[in-house]
Order: C-alpha cells, then structure tokens, then sequence
C-alpha cells in the first residue's frame, strides 16, 4: 500500500547546530524563557528536551535564586537522560552534576519506602541541588510533605502528557495543589501533547498560567543533517497477523517491531510464541549471549542479525538486554528490536529506520511517540518509515464495527502526523487585487484574521492540539471518509467541537479559529507550483484535493468546499478489495450522525443544485454518499415543514 503521509525535508541543519553556549534552536529558543515561573515545552522526539531543562534549570539555581530541581520522567529508564552532563566545555556557565543518591531511577519499587525517604532526606538537605525521580516516586512522596516545601523549588516534569485535569489523576492533582499553594516554579515537557482520551492535561485555568515554547515537529526534522525523508503507511491483513508479518517486516533495515497488546483482538494471546514464530521466518536462531541478552539470528541468505527481545519480561532477562541497548555506539550492534509495551517514548536508538506496529495503538500519544522512535537524525538512514499492520474486516467476521473503527482511528492518526509534519504558513486577508504575498504568507479573500489576543494565543501555540481533538472527535470520524459534506464539516462540526474546547470564545472568535483551522488544514497538505504564463510571467498555482487553483484568486468559501481529510481514504479504497470497502462504508453509514438544522441549512443549496443538474431528487439508496446524504437532508426539511403547517 502507498503511503498516506510522505514527505521531503530540507537538511538544512538548524535543528542539530549548536550556538556559542552550547544549544540547538530549540534549547535556545527554550532558555530564552527562562524567567518565567511556569514554563510550557512542547517539542518532539529527539529535539533535546532534557538538555533544555538543564539549561533552565541551572539558571534557576544560580541565577534566580531557587535553590533545588526536582525531575521527574515516567518510567525509569528515562531518567539517564538527565545524568551527570558537561556543559561547560561547550560555553554554558556550569555543569549538570545530579548526585547518585539523589537518582532515584534504580532499581526497586518507585513506591519503596528507601526511595519515598530519600526524597524527604533530599527535602531536607541543603547541600543537594538536584534530584531524578519517576512519577510514582512524586505522587508518592509528596504525599507526607507540605506544598509550603516547595517554595524556591523548580519541578521539571517530563512526558507532560501523563499528567491529568480529572480529579482522579495524582499526578495532576499534586501538581495543582503544588501551583496553588507555593511559589514552586515548574517546567513542564512533552514530544507528544495529545492525551488518547477526551481529558485535557490542565484545565484551561492553569494552563492560561504557563508561557508555552513550541518548536514543531517540521521545524525539527527539516533541520536534520542526515534524513531527508519520512513515510507513513498501512497494510492489512486477515486471519491471525503473523501470517503477514514478513510481507512488512525488511530485515535489511534497522527496525523496532511492536507486537499487539496481548488483550487485543490481534493479538494470539501468546506474546512467546509470536516471537518464536518471527524469529523463525526470519532464519535460524543460532544463540543467544548470555551476557548481553542478545539473540543471533542466520537469515537464509547468510546474514547474521542481531535482534533484542523486550518481550520478554523476566526482569533479569530484560536487564541484561536494556543495559546492552543503552550502550549501543554504531548502526551493527542491533538490527531488529521486538516490542510490545517498551521502546516507545524516552527509548533512544538513533539507527532506527523502521517503526513497524501490529494493531491500532490506543491513543495518538503512543503512535507520536512509536512514530519518534525512527525519526532521529542519523547518519544510517536518509529515510524513516512508519508502518502500521491492521486487521482488515472480514465480512464473516463479528467485530467487524471494531475493525472498521480501527482503521479509521489509525488513519485519523496519520492525518494529525500529516498536520504536524507539514510547513506551517501564515495567513492573512486579501484585500485587493494589488495586495501581494509576503514571504511565508498566504493571503486569502474573506479570510477573517484573529483579533482577539485569545485566538491569537490559541493559534500560536495550540493549534496542533485543537486539530487533535477535532480529529478525535467521534463525528468527526464519521464524517471525514467523505460521508459528510465538506461544507457540513468545515461550517458545523469543527466549529461544534471548538465551542466545547473553549467555551470562553464568543460566536466571532469561534468564527476566527474555525477558518483558521480549515484553511491551516487544507493549505498544510496542498503543494504550491510555479506555472508561466503564456505572458512569460510566473504564476504560483495551489494544487488542494482535486482542485488547481491560482494561489491570487484564493477564497475562504473555496477552501471550505474542500474537505481537507479525505484524500488519505481515498488511498485507503485502492487499496482494499471493493468488499471491504463496501464494508466500510456500511459501516460508517450505520453510525452516520443524525440531521440538525445548521446542516440542513447547508446542504439545501446543493439540494437544489443537484436537481437542477440531474433532473431528479437525489437517491437516499445511492452508493454515492453525498447524494444520500442530499437525499436524506430533503426528507429533514419536509418533515420540519410538516411539523410547522401542523402548528
């Protein structure tokens, strides 16, 4: 199958080069903001986070006058990324020298009564500046500490995206008890900012409280040196997934496999034994070290291959490999890791080239962060490749309602991936036929700017966010195949979902943010092409769905007749048999949303419209969405017209 997302990067650099004191453009970009007391930092995979925070942090020590950092990573195999680090041999004022005591990322319970006391102990001690900790061990320690401890402190979070507004999340309640009755300063980070569920990471109240650094996902792989390019695909398959592993699974290329979650519908419900299976299509299994954990592997062509097993849970198995895949120096000391709950965010192997995953991912986190896992700049690989293996429905099959869904969430997936890897652009009303472009700017006929600082706040720094939610949206899945208008889409159901995102925003200011997240959706994922003229003069033409369109005679009611999700299922239809697809729109159709009045209002012009045409009422039975969809919008109106002549 084609990808659905593919893309071409610049290799200018900027992203890995370092300035006078030793930071990339996002450490930069980050310590500038230094000041601030709650500090927001969204930025990818690989982009250098955890230095940043030492740069930030070690100005609050020295600088500002706080006098302890406390760090905090989800899982402990994160917290080496904060080890002891020189900085000064690069131009920084100071080094980052956390204690070993005070790493706290070792062996044991987070919730050990050694680890719970030696945070207190840390509390306590004057003479220790810098302390490494999960989550757990947090929530567990401040659970016998006053707030008031905190005054003076920095507390980093990273892998932000764990913390919760729900009350029932401790992380985030701690952190909301911490912000409220402290002058604790706090930095928070996240590659991946999109929560799985409906659940926002801080209530709009607190996060109005954090100045937000962005530095997006384009910016940072069209920096890179070495990658030029990077690819987003899916292929299905039916029966049990093993059966059609080795169609996606390129032994030549450096790959992390993640098998599905054992209770998945694709998974066997024997995580051994599909290992054993994989790695027997590969080859013959001649040892395994038992000082590193390492399996070898002899393909049938001769070659040896190196292939880690984190499956594997037998914790001093999985030690002895773990350590090994950490001090890995070149591309030959691995060649294939397989997954299943581990090697996903914070896990470091730059050769990574292939992110191969069985089964729907539960959330766009985990699929952002699985995605990272090969989007390093190395020097191996021009090419990164992200492929996702899902079950195909089967029309004997029962779950196929589940199927079908899947595939439209890991679709809807790619779809925020193809929004967030792309150029961003500014835009701006068009006023006349005399009111040229500028540089990175688009002007568009009856575009309307932002005017209040609130939309302005909202598009510089959450955009991104926003369109995830949209994409998440239940209706929105429906709707985004092409069973649902354009219009409808882009003048109803996105504005219905940014009302409930932001229900401070008036009816202008939701109007705003709906155009400016349509025309950002649909302009993202166009190409802009130099055309001359039979004049001899060069005209920049816009090529967006189906449409060729001189970049001078854009207008908003054009972009809105667009659906700006729809080309990656059309992918998607050549590439399944014509009875899966007519699965899949059955499917949808059966889930459709109900009729509102807002739709019915725009969709009665291109009622009429298609009579006029065709000569004829549209065909609620028709295979062709949108007709039945016309169809089913006249039977609306005159059963509202009934209701009104009965009154």
């Amino acid at each position: 199958m084609p990808d659905i997302v593919h893309f071409e990067y610049a290799q200018t650099g900027n992203s890995s080069r370092t300035d006078s004191m030793g930071m990339r453009e996002m450490q930069a970009r980050a310590y500038a903001a230094r000041a601030e007391q709650y500090l927001l930092l969204k930025s990818p995979p690989a982009s250098g986070k955890s230095r940043a925070l030492m740069f930030i942090a070690l100005d609050k020590l020295y600088h500002q006058g706080l006098k302890k950092v406390i760090v905090a990573v989800p899982e402990r195999s994160i917290g080496s990324s904060f080890a002891p680090t020189e900085l000064r041999k690069n131009g920084f004022f100071a080094d980052w020298t956390p204690s070993d005591e005070y790493n706290l990322c070792t062996a044991g319970s987070d919730s050990s009564t050694g680890k719970v006391d030696a945070f207190k102990n840390f509390m306590r001690n004057d003479d220790e500046k810098i302390l490494i900790c999960t989550h757990a061990t947090l929530r567990f320690a401040t659970e016998g500490i006053s707030e008031k401890d905190f005054d003076d402190c920095l507390l980093a979070i990273d892998e932000f995206h764990h913390v919760s507004a729900d009350e029932s999340s401790r992380l985030g309640e701690m952190l909301r008890a911490v912000m409220a009755k402290s002058s604790a300063h706090i930095v928070a980070m996240t590659g991946s900012y999109f929560r799985g569920d409906s659940v926002p990471v801080l209530t709009a109240e607190d996060e109005a409280k954090f100045a937000k650094i962005t530095y997006n996902y384009y910016e940072q792989l069209n920096g890179y040196k070495y990658l030029k390019s990077l690819g987003i695909g899916y292929n299905f398959y039916q029966g049990k997934y093993t059966s059609a592993i080795m169609e996606v699974l390129d032994t030549d290329k450096k790959t992390i496999l993640h098998i599905p979650n054992v209770n998945s519908g694709e998974s066997t419900k024997d995580k051994r034994s599909e290992v054993d299976f994989i790695l027997d299509s590969i080859g013959t299994v001649e040892k395994q070290d038992s000082a590193t954990g390492v399996i070898y592997v002899r393909r049938k062509d001769g070659k040896v291959l190196k292939v880690a097993d984190l499956v594997d849970d037998e914790p001093r198995n999985r030690n002895k490999i773990v350590d090994y895949l950490r001090k890995i120096e070149k591309p030959d000391d691995m060649d294939l890791i397989i997954a299943l709950g581990m090697a996903k965010e914070g896990f470091d192997w730059p050769y990574c080239e292939h992110a191969l995953t069985v089964g729907y991912r539960g959330s766009l986190t985990e699929i952002i962060q699985i995605i990272g896992r090969c989007t390093r700049d190395s020097e191996n690989k021009t090419h990164a490749q992200f492929t996702n293996l899902i079950a195909q429905p089967e029309a004997k099959d029962d779950e196929v309602v589940v199927a079908v869904n899947n595939m439209l969430k890991a679709i809807t997936a790619s779809l925020l991936m193809e929004q967030v890897l792309a150029p961003q652009w500014n835009f701006k009303t068009k006023v006349s036929d005399d009111d040229e472009d500028e540089p990175g700017t688009i002007k568009i006929r009856g575009f309307k700017e932002p005017t209040s600082k609130r939309v302005k706040a909202i598009v510089e720094t959450d955009l991104d966010d926003l369109k995830a939610t949209i994409l998440q949206d239940k209706t929105m899945q429906t709707a985004m195949p092409g069973a649902c208008d354009p219009e409808v889409i882009n003048k109803v159901i996105i504005p219905k979902i940014i009302r409930a995102k932001y229900p401070d925003l008036n009816d202008e200011e939701v109007e705003e943010l709906r155009e400016q997240v349509v025309v950002d959706s649909v302009i993202r994922k166009a190409t802009i092409e130099t055309v001359k003229g039979e004049d001899g003069v060069d005209r920049r033409f816009i090529r967006m769905a189906n449409k060729f369109v001189n970049i001078d005679d854009l207008h908003i009611d054009l972009i809105d007749s667009i659906n700006p999700f729809q080309a990656a299922f059309e992918v998607l239809s050549k590439s399944v048999t014509p009875a899966v697809l007519k699965m899949i729109r059955e499917t949808i159709e059966s889930t459709r949303i109900e009729m509102t009045d807002e739709e019915a209002l725009v969709l009665w012009p291109k009622v009429q419209a298609f009579v006029k045409q065709n000569g004829k009422e549209p065909n609620i039975d028709s295979m062709d969405f949108n007709e039945s969809r016309l169809a089913q919008c006249l039977i609306y109106l005159r059963k509202k017209k009934r209701e009104r002549d009965d009154q």
